[in-house]
């Protein structure tokens, strides 16, 4: 702390000031039109994050619910958030990935890859379901595990050996699989928790209250950080109010699918996996050295940041997640067959984390570009499904808005450079 005279000379004697407040050229956000200017010089500034992903959700939202009013509706909604969270999970994965540059086009082989491994263990072996499960993720780990390598050691660009891992991944599913399918008993652990599995009110209820405190508690936390590092900590009223808007919000959202059937499982783990993800990223030393590769990986690398390592964890978390959302899907359809993972599972995936707001130029993202970039996507399927509209449609419409979504980035990454903010 410094002593408030050095920037106000009619402060009283000896009050401190924090010592971002001391330097002019910083932006103190405290009042609301503080934070609609730091907002404004964001947007100049190229600074969009999600912005352009939760408007265009709102939109397509509004369109679809003016043309038939049932797209809104609890059932529709419960559908969509089961349905998406598979997917979302592997796009999850490539989030990790394109936040350092790079990609994985062979995700939706690994995945129907690893949903019959499991299915092979749990239907036709009879191995208990957590070992089938286990093995089918560890087999994604290994897979991960070997890309890194190629990148790492060997020097193979990621594009290069993740299509041959599509194409080869694919063949071992049809090698796994040469009988046909495999049905996946549908009272099977796995198979409720995908299909059936729904939290109670209470549950529900109480589950919202925890994310709220938490939520709450982070907030005091940073407050508690800023104030010991001498920084001005953020706005107590702010904090008081959007930790209000996200209790009332969430409280209402789970009344409204609590008409149907409320919460399932596999959303919620989804959405836990998001907010894990999120914290790893944000909050650990493994996500600032993620995010400073995709950044400037020579500049990465002279800091002292194990480059390496980071690039083997990232390659390792993404086909993990990539077996895991399989896994669900397998699960979910209670089948598993030659077909699984292919199709457009890749692209989708893919499509997901880019629209969501994660740059394919890396060094920019976050977790929760997978859980908005599905629903997007989900959302498109499921409005144009009511309409009646072909599924070739629906694919020229996914691609428009893919191609929107890289527009925009590059047109952000333009205005950040023009601004210097890299």
């Amino acid at each position: 702390m410094t002593d408030l005279r050095e920037s106000d000379p009619t402060a009283a004697p000896g009050v401190p000031v924090a010592a971002d407040a001391a330097d002019e050229r910083l932006i103190r956000v405290v009042s609301p039109a503080d934070y609609l200017r730091q907002l404004w010089g964001q947007i100049k500034g190229g600074e969009l994050g999600m912005m352009p992903v939760v408007l265009g959700l709102i939109i397509i939202g509004t369109v679809f619910y003016l043309y038939e009013p049932t797209f809104l509706s609890s059932r529709s909604l419960v559908s969509m958030m089961l349905f998406a969270a598979p997917v979302g999970i592997i796009s999850l994965g490539i989030v990790i990935v394109l936040l350092l540059g790079e990609i994985d086009l062979s995700v939706g082989s690994v995945s129907g890859f690893a949903a019959a491994v499991m299915a092979v263990l749990l239907v036709d072996q009879g191995r208990s379901l957590w070992l089938a499960m286990g093995a089918a993720i560890l087999v994604g780990a290994v897979i991960g595990a070997f890309y890194a390598a190629l990148f790492v050691w060997v020097g193979v660009p990621s594009f290069v050996f993740s299509l041959a891992g599509l194409l080869a991944f694919e063949g071992a599913l049809l090698w796994v699989l040469s009988d046909g399918s495999i049905n996946v008993p549908r009272d099977s652990g796995i198979a409720e928790f995908a299909r059936n599995k729904f939290l109670t009110d209470g549950q529900a209820y109480l589950l919202v209250a925890v994310v709220t405190l938490a939520y709450l508690g982070s907030r005091l936390w940073a407050i508690r950080q800023r104030r010991a590092a001498g920084l001005t900590p953020p706005n107590l009223l702010g904090i008081i109010l959007k930790t209000a808007a996200l209790g009332l919000g969430l409280a209402w959202l789970t009344y409204y699918l609590g008409i149907a059937r409320g919460w399932g499982y596999l959303p919620v783990l989804f959405a836990a996996l998001v907010v894990l993800m999120d914290f790893l990223l944000r909050r650990t030393r493994w996500g600032r050295h993620l995010f400073a590769i995709g950044g400037n990986e020579e500049a990465a690398r002279r800091s002292g940041i194990r480059v390496g390592l980071v690039y083997c964890s990232a390659f390792v978390l993404c086909s993990a997640f990539a077996a895991l959302g399989g896994v669900l899907a397998a699960a979910q359809l209670t089948s598993v067959s030659q077909a699984s993972g292919t199709g457009d599972t890749n692209l989708t995936a893919i499509a997901a984390a880019v629209i969501g707001g994660t740059s394919l130029f890396g060094g920019r993202g976050s977790a929760y570009a997978a859980m908005l970039g599905i629903l997007v996507l989900q959302a498109i399927e499921s409005g144009l499904n009511l309409m009646n509209v072909d599924s070739d449609v629906r694919f020229i419409v996914t691609g428009g808005v893919l191609l929107l979504a890289v527009a925009i980035d590059s047109v952000a990454r333009r205005a950040r450079s023009s601004s210097g903010r890299g």
